[in-house]
């Protein structure tokens, strides 16, 4: 089989005959030239063909529609007329691979909605490309601080006995005539980890949330990136992980595709300074309050109360993050170890990014007294936490951890306004399909 070359690369290629392969993106079959826009995932390139010079070829590009594929073999020439990069293709031979129904379903003024039915199509777009490509360079450079760090990957159970969250937005299905769930979250199997001696773990693996939300931060399956760390002394020692593995795997970003993420995104992928700025729940309701926006003392942050809180402090440190720390037990899980100077409040933290949560973190409570007495003070019922209890029973370190989503992070990152934007097949309330 002939070698292959991406447009991208053909500038090296001036001169000489190649294979390029890929989908028909236009076609203007004229009375004497045909002329073919073939485009790849790295770009597109002119084909052309002199009509009577060669009939089969003639027959086949006169059949095409946008979206067939094909194989085409010619001579890379310079153009200086053509705007796609000065180069085209004098073709030798074409072969047809597929042929594409026409009209083609979308197109580029489609709605979000109907790019996501067509989601093979809308995916052909060069800049939903660059997406997955920084997506994985985002995951690469994640596993290269965990493993400087000594952290292990671990893959946890993504059927469930019963709620690994606070039991509510269960997707429940049957599992050989009894209930089973859905993982909310690798919270209890990270936790296992820290029970066995693992110390440092990381997970990244989808987890799924029955939530009806129609928002555009939402969605009900999910990837979640995810650590747990053990003999941590408060989440302050979280904190200090996250924030340095954030300026890591941000840079690594940056450095690879800062630049292309201005020219197709408009943003700018600010590497952030350390430490990040940290403020408690209480004082980021008192200051929302000055702002004229109330929220209740048993109420988490709203979406419009973190877009303000954001604003404040962008404009007092200059800072895109900001952890909101101290959380009352009220809004927590039953398992956020209590804090030290005040038992109505918890060891844990959000992370806000540019106005938007993206992580919830917290110390755990390891101690199995504390945290049955915790769990009964939350109204749980002990029969079904019987098996998590069992994690701590037989000595558990002190330890912690956070979840973040990473749609949240790819959308925050290239000034995206729905993670349907920046997720490969979107599942929401009302998404089964493709």
């Amino acid at each position: 089989m002939k070698k292959r070359i991406l447009v991208k690369d053909l500038c090296r290629y001036v001169g000489k005959t190649v294979q390029v392969m890929g989908f028909i993106d236009k076609i203007r079959d004229q009375k004497r030239m045909q002329f073919v826009i073939l485009c790849d995932h790295s770009g597109k390139v002119q084909i052309v063909h002199t009509k009577n010079s060669n009939e089969l070829i003639a027959s086949r590009i006169s059949t095409l529609t946008p979206g067939s594929t094909v194989i085409v073999i010619g001579k890379v020439v310079k153009a200086s007329n053509v705007k796609l990069g000065g180069l085209e293709i004098r073709i030798d031979s074409i072969s047809i691979s597929s042929i594409a129904e026409t009209p083609l379903p979308i197109n580029d003024s489609s709605s979000l909605e109907k790019q996501m039915d067509w989601r093979q199509i809308s995916l052909r777009k060069k800049e939903n490309f660059l997406i997955f490509q920084i997506q994985s360079t985002l995951e690469r450079a994640m596993r290269e601080y965990w493993d400087k760090e000594g952290f292990i990957e671990i893959h946890s159970p993504k059927l469930m006995g019963t709620a690994s969250e606070s039991g509510s937005e269960l997707f429940e299905i049957n599992y050989f005539k009894r209930k089973a769930y859905l993982a909310q979250s690798p919270q209890f199997y990270k936790q296992l980890a820290m029970s066995a001696g693992f110390d440092k773990v990381f997970e990244i693996g989808p987890v799924f949330r029955a939530n009806p939300s129609f928002t555009s931060r939402h969605d009900t399956e999910f990837v979640s990136v995810d650590m747990e760390v053990s003999w941590i002394d408060s989440c302050e020692d979280l904190m200090e992980i996250e924030e340095s593995w954030l300026a890591y795997i941000l840079s690594a970003v940056s450095k690879e595709y800062g630049n292309e993420i201005v020219k197709t995104f408009g943003t700018e992928l600010i590497v952030p300074s350390l430490p990040f700025p940290r403020i408690t729940l209480a004082d980021a309701r008192n200051i929302l309050r000055a702002k004229g926006h109330l929220i209740s003392h048993k109420a988490d942050l709203d979406p419009k109360g973190e877009k303000l809180l954001s604003e404040y402090i962008k404009a007092k440190y200059g800072h895109e993050f900001v952890f909101v720390t101290n959380y009352p037990v009220d809004v927590r899980p039953f398992y956020h170890m209590r804090s030290h100077e005040n038992s109505r409040l918890t060891e844990s933290f959000d992370l806000l990014w540019k106005g938007i949560e993206i992580t919830t973190g917290a110390q755990r409570e390891h101690r199995i007294d504390k945290l049955k007495l915790q769990a009964t003070e939350h109204g749980l019922d002990h029969g079904p936490l019987e098996h998590y209890f069992n994690f701590f029973r037989y000595g558990c370190p002190p330890h912690g951890g956070m979840g973040i989503g990473l749609s949240r992070i790819l959308m925050m990152m290239l000034n995206k306004r729905n993670v349907r934007e920046v997720t490969y097949v979107y599942r929401g309330p009302n998404r089964l399909y493709p």
